[in-house]
């Protein structure tokens, strides 16, 4: 994967990470806004204010370089299911002062697999960071 990413640190503005079942990614983190909404256990929409520090952001920035993030395809969609059943589907945008990188993608994406363990693995740190900055206050 590629380890010098076009996109710089010093020009970072931005994380963005939404997920939930089809097109309802009602799961959401802005860093931007600190603004995190998601629904519980319960079923119950839960909002609150969650600040990712500048180390986390770098973190997932150089996470990001690490993974190829910046070489993944946009559109990482899979196949509508027969019966109907939606797959969990993520979207997942780092925002830079002149370039942004977006990401949509199913679970039930069936392309390459590197680059599918690549993009999870990337989803997976992206949340646990934010779980950890909640945890945190």
């Amino acid at each position: 994967m590629v380890k010098n990413a076009p996109y710089k640190f010093a020009e970072f503005e931005s994380l963005n990470f939404k997920y939930g079942i089809g097109d309802s990614l009602i799961n959401q983190y802005d860093s931007k806004t600190m603004h995190y909404q998601y629904l519980n256990d319960r079923d119950s929409l839960v909002k609150k204010q969650v600040k990712l520090t500048k180390d986390d952001l770098l973190y997932l920035h150089r996470k990001a370089a690490e993974l190829g993030f910046w070489d993944f395809p946009q559109d990482m969609t899979g196949p509508a299911s027969a019966n109907g059943a939606k797959s969990p589907r993520y979207y997942l945008e780092f925002k830079y002062q002149r370039k942004t990188k977006k990401v949509v993608f199913d679970l039930n994406y069936n392309g390459n697999t590197k680059l599918k363990d690549a993009v999870r693995q990337l989803i997976e740190t992206v949340s646990k960071s934010i779980n950890t900055a909640e945890a945190r206050g």
